[in-house]
C-alpha cells in the first residue's frame, strides 16, 4: 500500500449550473486503485478490487480486497485503504476511488460506506468498471441515513 501525491483535479459545470469535479478529474486516483488491484487477494470470489483514497492534502493511499477461508474475516479493498491512511495519521479525505471487473462501476459494500461515512460524510466516490466505464456518486447519496458518533448515547 502507497501513498502518492495527486496533482490537482479539473473541474466542470453540472447540467445545474453549480460547480462539480468531473470523474475526469479522478485520472491519477482511477490509476492508483486500478494499479493496487493486482495485488488483490480474491482466491474464493475471484472479484478483485483496488481502492484509491485522495485526503485533504492531495495525498493518494491504496488498499486491495484480501480474502479469508473464513469469510466474515476478509478485508475490502476501501477498508484496507482507510487502514492505511489512518496508520500514517491521514484521517480527511475527499475521494475514494474503486476499481473492479465488474460489467458495471461498482460503489462500496455497505460496510465500507459506513467506515468511510465516519471519516468524510460529503466524500466523492469514482468507480470504474472493467470497460472503463466511471460513475461518480456522493456519499451521502449512497447511504443517505447514516449511523454516525453523534447517533451514539444520544449525542
Amino acid at each position: 500500500m502507497r501513498g502518492s501525491k495527486k496533482p490537482a483535479a479539473g473541474g466542470g459545470q453540472s447540467a445545474a449550473g453549480r460547480r462539480k469535479r468531473t470523474v475526469g478529474g479522478s485520472k491519477a486516483l482511477i490509476a492508483a486503485a486500478r494499479k493496487v488491484r493486482r495485488h488483490a487477494r480474491a482466491d474464493f470470489s475471484g472479484f478483485k478490487v483496488g481502492a484509491a483514497l485522495e485526503t485533504a492534502d492531495g495525498t493518494i493511499v491504496t488498499g486491495c480486497n484480501v480474502e479469508n477461508a473464513s469469510y466474515p474475516a476478509a478485508l475490502c479493498a476501501e477498508r484496507a485503504a482507510v487502514g492505511a491512511a489512518v496508520s500514517r495519521g491521514l484521517t480527511r479525505f475527499r475521494a475514494v476511488a474503486v476499481v473492479t471487473a465488474a460489467d458495471v462501476p461498482t460503489p462500496p459494500c455497505g460496510m465500507c460506506r459506513q467506515v468511510l461515512v465516519e471519516f468524510a460524510p460529503a466524500l466523492r466516490v469514482v468507480s470504474e468498471a472493467r470497460d472503463g466505464r466511471r460513475a461518480e456518486w456522493s456519499l451521502a447519496a449512497l447511504l443517505p441515513a447514516p449511523f454516525d458518533p453523534a447517533a451514539l448515547l444520544g449525542r
